[in-house]
C-alpha cells in the first residue's frame, strides 16, 4: 500500500519539477532576447553578454568531456583538438565566396569557393540563410570531428588510462601542427588567420518589418539543444552500459557488453559535441587559428569538470558559468591597479590569474569530488526532499504533544 501511495506521489514530483524547468527555461530565453534587444548597452551588460557566451560554449564542451571522462571512465585529452577540428570545419564552410580572395590571399582564393549560409541566403533571404546555414555547418563540423574520432579511436581505444590520454593529447598537439602545415593552406589557411565568416553578430530574426539580434540566444539554443541529448543517452541503456564499462570492464564485459563497441561509441559522441562546441567559439572569437586549441585548453576543459564533478552535468555547467565570470568578470579588479578607488600597490596585471589559482586549489582541496560531486541539480529532487521534511516534522509534533499530556497528568 506504502509504494502505491509514493508512486503518484513521485510522478507528481516529477511533472512539478519539469514545469519549474520549463518556466525557468523560457525566462531565461526571455531574458537573454531582452539582453540582445531591449537593453541598454554598457559595461556590465557587455561583460555579461561575453560571459553566458562564453559560459554556454564552454559548458557543452565539459559535459561532452564529461560523458567520456565521467561517464565512460575513459581519460582522454584530446578534447582542444577536436575543438580545432569543429571550428576549422565551420569556418570553412561559411566564408562568403567573395571574401575568399582576401581570406586566403597567399593560397589563391582557397580550395573551396562557395559559402553554406550564403547559398541558403539566396533562397530564404540573408537572415534566415546566416541562421539556418549556421546550423548545417555547425552540424557539419560535429561530423567531421566524429569522423577524425572515429579513425583514431581504432587504435587509441585499445589503451588504457594514462597510455590513452597521453595518446589523445598527442593526437590533439599533432592535429594542430598538421593544421598549420603550409601544404593544406589551400584549405586550412595554414598559420594564416580564418576570418569574415559567418559569427554570432550575423545571426538575426526579421518579424514583418523588423529586425532582433540572437547574438546570445543562439549559442545557449545550440548548447540547451546539445546537453539534452547527451542527458537523453546517459539516461538509455547506452548510458548504463557506459556506466557499468566505467565501474567494472570485467563485470560489463561478462554481461554481454562489448567494450570497444561502446567505448568508441561514447569516444565519438564525446567528439561530435566538442565539434559543435569549436564551432561556436570559432563563432564568438570571430577569428580562428591553430594555436589557441593548445594542450592548456584541454586542461582548462578538464579543470573545469572536476571543478563540477565528474560524473554530473550540471556540476559541468554550473562550474563553467563559474569558471568564466571569475576569469573574465569578476576578478578583473586585480588587475586594475586599484580598488574602490584606493590604489593598491600588488593589484597589477596578472595578478588576478595568482588569486584565481588559489581559489581553484582551495576549492579541490576542500571539495575532492566538486561542487556536485556525482550527483545531479533535480527540481523533482528538491521537491521531494521537502515533502519528506514536512512530513518528518508533522510526524514529530503528535509525539511532542503526547508527552507534554503525559507530563500533566502526572
Amino acid at each position: 500500500m506504502m509504494g502505491k501511495r509514493l508512486r503518484p506521489a513521485m510522478t507528481s514530483d516529477k511533472k512539478i519539477g519539469s514545469l519549474i524547468a520549463i518556466v525557468l527555461l523560457v525566462a531565461l530565453y526571455v531574458f537573454l532576447f531582452m539582453l540582445d534587444n531591449a537593453l541598454p548597452s554598457n559595461s556590465t551588460t557587455v561583460m555579461l553578454i561575453t560571459v553566458l557566451k562564453k559560459g554556454a560554449i564552454y559548458a557543452l564542451v565539459c559535459v561532452s568531456m564529461n560523458l567520456l571522462n565521467g561517464f565512460t571512465g575513459l581519460f582522454s585529452l584530446g578534447q582542444a583538438g577536436f575543438m580545432l577540428i569543429g571550428a576549422y570545419a565551420f569556418s570553412i564552410f561559411s566564408i562568403p565566396a567573395e571574401q575568399h580572395a582576401s581570406v586566403y590571399q597567399y593560397f589563391d582564393g582557397g580550395a573551396i569557393q562557395f559559402s553554406i549560409p550564403e547559398m541558403l541566403g539566396n533562397v530564404f533571404g540573408a537572415n534566415a540563410g546566416n541562421f539556418l546555414g549556421a546550423i548545417i555547418c555547425i552540424v557539419i563540423a560535429g561530423l567531421v570531428a566524429a569522423v577524425f574520432a572515429a579513425l583514431i579511436g581504432i587504435p587509441v581505444l585499445r589503451l588504457k588510462s594514462d597510455y590513452l590520454a597521453i595518446a589523445t593529447l598527442g593526437f590533439a598537439e599533432i592535429i594542430r601542427a598538421i593544421f598549420q602545415w603550409n601544404g593544406l593552406g589551400k584549405i586550412t589557411n595554414g598559420s594564416n588567420l580564418l576570418r569574415k565568416y559567418t559569427n554570432f553578430h550575423d545571426i538575426k530574426i526579421q518579424i514583418g518589418g523588423t529586425i532582433f539580434q540572437l547574438d546570445t540566444i543562439f549559442p545557449f539554443l545550440i548548447a540547451t539543444l546539445s546537453i539534452v541529448i547527451i542527458v537523453l543517452l546517459v539516461n538509455s541503456s547506452y548510458g548504463r552500459a557506459f556506466k557499468s564499462i566505467r565501474d567494472d570492464e570485467v563485470a560489463a564485459e561478462a554481461m554481454g557488453i562489448n567494450l570497444f563497441k561502446h567505448k568508441m561509441l561514447s569516444f565519438i559522441i564525446s567528439s561530435f559535441f566538442a565539434g559543435v562546441g569549436g564551432a561556436l567559439l570559432a563563432m564568438f572569437q570571430t577569428t580562428v587559428q591553430a594555436d589557441p586549441f593548445a594542450s592548456t585548453m584541454t586542461y582548462e576543459l578538464l579543470l573545469i569538470v572536476v571543478i563540477g564533478g565528474i560524473g554530473s552535468i550540471t556540476g559541468s555547467c554550473l562550474a563553467s558559468f563559474l569558471y568564466i565570470a571569475c576569469s573574465e568578470w569578476w576578478l578583473r579588479f586585480l588587475d586594475s591597479g586599484s580598488f574602490m578607488g584606493m590604489s593598491v600597490p600588488f593589484f597589477r596585471d596578472g595578478f588576478r590569474k595568482v588569486v584565481f589559482s588559489v581559489v581553484i586549489m582551495i576549492i579541490v582541496l576542500f571539495f575532492s569530488r566538486g561542487i556536485m560531486g556525482d550527483k545531479e541539480l533535480s527540481f523533482s529532487g528538491m521537491i521531494r526532499k521537502a515533502r519528506k521534511r514536512k512530513a518528518s516534522k508533522e510526524a514529530k509534533l503528535p509525539e511532542k504533544t503526547e508527552g507534554k499530556g503525559d507530563d500533566t497528568d502526572a
